[in-house]
Parts: C-alpha cells; structure tokens; sequence
C-alpha cells in the first residue's frame, strides 16, 4: 500500500545540494478511492473490517464487534487499524465510534509508520483531526520519515489545519529529522499563505537544517515571489552561507528564480546584491526612522503641488503653451512621487494604495475653499447683485464636505476586535469547529477571529471590517458600519458643493468679465473676455464640475444599495450568509454523508445556506482580478459598480439573481432607509464600533454570526452573536 507523498524537490543543474534529504516516497495509503479499496486485505473478514472503517458503516462495525471476532484495536500485518482508513477517508461518525470502543489513538502502521492523526492530517480533514487531538492523538508523532503531524500538513498548504494544528501547542519551529521547519516547508513548496501565518506566528526565519539552508534559500528553490519576499520582510538574512558557502543569491542563480530573487529584493527596498537602498535626495533621514509614516505623508501632500502647478501654469499662460506646459510639469511632479514611491514598504508600491488620490481631493477641496474665500465670494455677496443665499449654501455644503471627507478617513470604519491572546483563539476555533464553521467563510486566519456576517478582511487596512462596503482611495480608508452613513453625506454635500460653486463661479464671472478684453488666440470672444476675466476660478470650477462624474456614479450606486439594504461588495459578488459553514469535511470522499446524529441540526446556521457565497479572504479591495489601466481606473473610480448597477447585473438590481431574492437582510425600501437615515448614532460624533439598526432593531455588526432569518426565530438573548451562543449550539 505505497503512497507516493511527491515532497522531494526536482532536481536542478547545478543544484544537488538544494534538495532536502531523504527526500523519499513514503507509505500511506493511495490517494484514489478504488486503490485504496483494491489494496485492502484478501482475507474476507479483514476485508470486512477494513470496509466498513473506510465507509463508514457503523452498523455493520458494530455486528462485527458484537459477534467478538474483531475489537476496535485489530490491526492487520502491517499495524494498520480500522482507525487509520476510518481516518484518511474522513469518517469522522466512524472515527469517534472506534473511539470510544477503545481504539489505539496513536498507533503507527503502514509502510510509512504512521499513525490515524497523521493519515487524516495529509488528507486535510481538519474536522477528523480535531477529533483525533481532542482524545489524545500526539501531534508530535514522527512517522518512519521523522515528519510530524505539522510537517504533513504543511504538505498541503492547508491554512485552516496549520492554524488549526499551531493552537493545539505545538511548537512553530519543530524540526524534522534533517532540521526542516514548518516555515521551510512552506516556503519550498511556494504556499505565501502558510510561509505569513508561520512567520506571525513567530517562526524563526533563521533557522537552518542540517545543510545550513534557511527558509529563504528554500524559498528560492521554487522561486515563488510571495513566499520569498514575505521572508525578507520579516528579516532574513540575505547572505546567509550554507554549509558549502552558499547564498540565497547563489542559490537563485543555480535554480534560475534570479527574477523572484531581485523583484522581492526590490519590494523590500534593496538592490539586486542585497544592500539597502539608501536614498540620497534631501528629507531621506526622515524616511528611513519611519518609512511609513514618512510615505504617507508624503503621498498626501505631494498631490497638493501638482495640482496647484498645473492650474496655475494653465491659467496664467496662453492656452497654446500653458497646456502642454501644465501636463509637463504635472507628469513631472507624479514621476517624482514614482520614485519615491520605489522606497515605500512592499504594500505601498501602488499609487492607489497610498493616500494619493485622498491627497488629489484634499488639495482640490482647499483650492476651491480659498478661491471662494478670496475671490469668489467677496464679488458675489458684496456686489450689485448679491447671492447671500448661494453663499451661505456653499459655506454650508463645504463644510460638511470638509467634515466628513475627514470623518471618513480618520475614524475607525469598524474595524472587527481581536481577541486576547491564544487561548480565546483556540476557544473560537473549537466552537466553531464544533458546529461545522470552521472555514474561510467563518474564521479570518489573518486576524485569528471569527468572521462577523457581512465582514470582510481588507488586505489594505490588515483588518477584518463589519459590514464591509468597500476600499475607498478618495478617503484613504475602508467604508464600514462605522462610517457608511458619513461616506454617503460626503458625497451628497460634495455634490450639492461643487453645483453650488459652478452657479457662484458663473454669476462672478458674468460680472468680472463685462470689462475684460475680447482679444486671445483661440476661443471666441465671449469665452476670451471670461478667460482674461479669471482664467483660474474657470478651470478650478471645471476641474471642480470634473469631480461630479465619479461622485454621480457613486451616489447613484449608494443610493440603490440603501434600498435594497447591500454593500458595495454584495451589490457585486452577491449577498453571502458566511453562517452557512462548508460541510466539505462532513462528507466521505466517496460523497456519503455522515452519519445523520452526528450532522448539524436540519435548519441551523451550519447547514448550507441556498446560494450563499462566503467572503473570502484572499482578495484585496473588491476582489476583482487586476486588469489594464482603464480596468483600474474604473474600479478606483467606482466605474464597474456603476456599470453592474445600471445595466441590471448587479445583485442589487438584478431580478433573476437567486442571491438577491435571499438576501436576509432586506425588509423592505422604507424599512431598509429608515435603518440606514434613522440610526440614532450621532451624524457629527462617532458610533460604537458597529452598531446599526436592523429592521427596527439594534445589532452590532462585530458581533453578529446568525442570520436575521435565523434570528427572527431565536431568543432576543442569543441576536448579539456572541461566542457564548456559539457554544450552545448542539451538533
């Protein structure tokens, strides 16, 4: 019964001493169902025993028991029990019966010397495991290779059983026979997802084997960019010698992941050798004492200059000259911000993730505010015909644009808590377990949490948020329970603001240009008189009116969102309820089900919910794939949205969507309004982290795992959702 486990690395040129050693196949059960079946015992009753562990049949285990011709601790010639097939085909009602009918837990057989924990754990059925560890598996258990049950699952790239598994106390840099880590493993295998929850976790990213290789000359055999620069981020040694004097960058050359090797080098902020790049411009000290906070700063007032340049150059040159001239000196200020941008830390390499675009706005805002102060104002409240009314309105709308433009992007979007150390981790992950939720749907393994329905992980924040609506760049900051209501008056008075401006900027210059000359070289001579009048307060209003596209077409989706009570995420993914836990390790691989006491009970939140989509964690801002500029500016502008909105593809207009008719959180246009207008938090002042009103009801979205459909019929003591409730829950 040899069971290839296809862990040794390929052999490179040149590369011999890259390879782990020993290396070889070991001997667990075939992968194949039918192989498994065919390699089972001759003898009939053995065959019998041996069936029934692998599908499960209880019954049938159970006459063979009361007959006494086998017990729960028979074992074949090569020390296989029934518990090493009930356990690699996940059969987790077989696994606990053989259990507790005595069943030895940690006995080692087959060709590979391992033991039931070990054969579930390279199958990755993490509900079987937790079973095994909860009645006394070993989880530092070596088979014949010296791999434990951590090494094994590894393998894989299993986060869920990694997390899993580093709870249950084992140690984060337990070695194999030959020194190979969990995270050495991770980073050969090119499993980014493993090599961060390894390296949070404490892992030592200094480590070495037998052969001296450490987790990043490993990650360089496979030459996955995200493992290897994850490692250098956490601050491996980049000239770290082996045994035989070799480098990671001697190691990439012999493998041919040189490309891997710079790029990550690059991310990190050094040169292809390896050296820190240190910049030579003027303000580079401060950089490096705080590169993020320098960047951030940075990238926020820096937008301020281009913006300012280009009007100024545009309005107070002839058009012929001054707008070549205005984008020249525009392109040339954001090429200076590309190179700074080449020092920032890896997860600010992108325009977009900067406060760029929060910086164009800000400096816009205060272009505009100061031209009316100044300009505009003075003309048209003091003049013959004076609009006191317009100005006050604009005085007002700016104001509150001014508000909460800044609410939005300071305060906190609700921001899911975290728990207090490992042991509340481990109490979540049991519960959860416990009623068939522990998936990517119900546990974020970045923040170690429960996931709260309509949260989601944004990779930009490094937070879980509830009731997550979306990444905005305008504000630097996601949008969340917390500040979705703030977000929506940031758009409507920024709206109003900029029509009230157009009218106030019309009306001074239909006065400023009466005695302006006609004279200019292209335009006709009405418009002439108005560009010699003022030519800054028109392009600042046009600039200002060029505003209203991206603003129209976010309050457009907004606005249909709030009636049908959705975010910006499930208007274009779909209403998910990440209650509905994946049973995919309640099922046998041969897709029998358990056996039924031992299955959720029929209606809870465990149970597949009918269209249901989860919220994974492994995208960024909306999940979408990235695509060419236009592609990007589209979704930074909220361009696809819109589009998904107004064509009818959206989930929220979308009348055949399945996801739509079930969304449990709709009661109604006017309810659902009334939920979102009529919260009683303050409009000024900052909520409680995620409170909101649900259908007439307070809830608090950080806390919330069951659907309002689910809580319609439950006691008004469980709708918090708290981890209390959780554990209640029969399976």
């Amino acid at each position: 019964m040899a069971h290839t486990r296809a862990n040794s690395p390929p052999a490179s040129n040149g590369a011999a001493a890259v390879q782990p050693a020993a290396k070889s196949e070991s001997a667990m059960p075939k992968l194949n169902n039918e192989v498994e079946l065919g390699d089972l015992p001759s003898d009939a009753a053995q065959n019998d025993i041996m069936q029934m562990a692998r599908i499960g049949d209880i019954p049938g285990m159970q006459k063979l028991f009361d007959a006494g011709e086998f017990d729960a601790t028979y074992t074949d010639d090569e020390g296989i029990t029934p518990l090493h097939w009930a356990a690699i085909n996940n059969q987790f009602a077989m696994c606990k019966f053989l259990i507790d009918s005595g069943a030895e837990i940690n006995k080692k057989g087959g060709e590979s010397i391992a033991t039931p924990l070990q054969w579930a754990a390279q199958r990755c059925h993490y509900y079987t495991v937790h079973l095994l560890l909860q009645h006394g598996a070993d989880p530092l258990i070596t088979d014949a290779q010296g791999y434990n049950t951590l090494h094994i699952s590894t393998f894989n790239g299993n986060v869920l059983l990694i997390v899993l598994l580093l709870h249950q106390g084992i140690p984060v840099d337990v070695e194999d026979a030959f020194g190979h880590t969990g995270l050495m493993w991770s980073a050969y295998k090119g499993f980014p997802a493993c090599v961060d929850v390894f390296l949070r976790w404490g892992a030592s990213v200094h480590a070495k084997d037998e052969q001296g290789f450490t987790a990043l000359h490993w990650a360089l055999v496979k030459g996955s960019p995200g493992c290897v620069q994850k490692v250098i981020e956490y601050g491996a040694d980049r000239f770290a010698k082996t045994t035989t004097g070799k480098t990671p960058s001697i190691t990439a050359q012999e493998l041919n992941t040189t490309g891997a090797w710079h790029k990550a080098l690059n991310e990190c902020g050094y040169d292809d050798d390896g050296n820190a790049i240190v910049p030579s411009w003027p303000g580079a000290s401060y950089l490096l004492k705080d590169r993020r906070g320098f960047m951030t700063k940075f990238f926020y007032l820096w937008p301020f200059l281009m913006v300012w340049s280009f009007l100024f150059i545009v309005s107070g040159m002839p058009v012929y000259a001054g707008v070549p001239i205005g984008f020249v000196v525009a392109y040339s200020v954001h090429w200076v911000g590309q190179q700074v941008l080449a020092y920032a830390p890896p997860n600010m390499r992108q325009f977009e993730k900067t406060p760029w675009m929060s910086g164009i706005f800000a400096a816009s805002l205060f272009l505009v505010g100061t031209n009316w102060l100044f300009t505009v104002f003075p003309k048209t409240a003091f003049g013959s015909d004076p609009t006191w009314v317009l100005n006050l309105a604009f005085a007002v709308f700016f104001s509150f644009t001014a508000w909460f433009y800044v609410r939005c992007m300071v305060d906190d979007p609700g921001f899911v808590p975290k728990l207090n150390g490992i042991a509340e981790q481990k109490a979540v992950i049991d519960e959860l377990i416990q009623t068939w939720r522990f998936d990517e749907s119900n546990f974020c393994v970045t923040c170690m949490i429960r996931t709260p329905l309509r949260s989601k992980h944004c990779r930009r924040c490094q937070r879980c948020v509830a009731k997550h609506d979306h990444h905005c760049p305008w504000v630097y900051n996601c949008i969340g329970v917390n500040n979705h209501r703030h977000f929506f008056l940031y758009l409507i008075s920024m709206a109003f603001g900029v029509i009230t401006f157009d009218i106030l900027t019309y009306n001074y210059l239909s006065v400023a240009s009466a005695g302006a000359s006609e004279e200019c070289n292209i335009l006709s001579p009405s418009l002439c008189r108005v560009v010699n009048a003022d030519a800054h307060s028109l392009l600042l209003a046009m600039w200002a009116s060029l505003q209203l596209t991206w603003v129209s077409m976010l309050l457009f989706v907004q606005f249909i969102q709030v009636t049908r009570a959705m975010t910006t995420y499930e208007n274009m993914f779909g209403v998910g309820n990440n209650a509905s836990a994946s049973l995919n390790s309640a099922f046998t691989s041969t897709g029998a089900p358990l056996d039924p006491s031992q299955l959720p009970p029929s209606g809870s939140a465990a149970q597949p919910d009918a269209g249901g989509h989860g919220h994974g964690h492994g995208h960024g801002g909306h999940g979408h794939k990235h695509g060419g500029m236009l592609k990007q500016w589209g979704r930074l502008l909220g361009v696809d949205a819109f589009v998904e909105t107004a064509t009818g593809r959206g989930a929220a207009t979308n009348k055949n969507n399945k996801r739509r008719r079930s969304n449990p959180y709709s009661r109604g246009c006017l309810t659902n309004c009334k939920d979102f207008w009529c919260d009683p938090a303050p409009l000024l002042g900052k909520r409680e982290t995620g409170a909101a009103i649900l259908d007439g009801q307070p809830v608090n979205y950080t806390e919330l795992y069951e659907s309002p459909t689910m809580m319609d019929s439950a006691p008004r003591a469980r709708r918090s959702g708290g981890y209390e409730a959780v554990a209640e829950e029969e399976v």
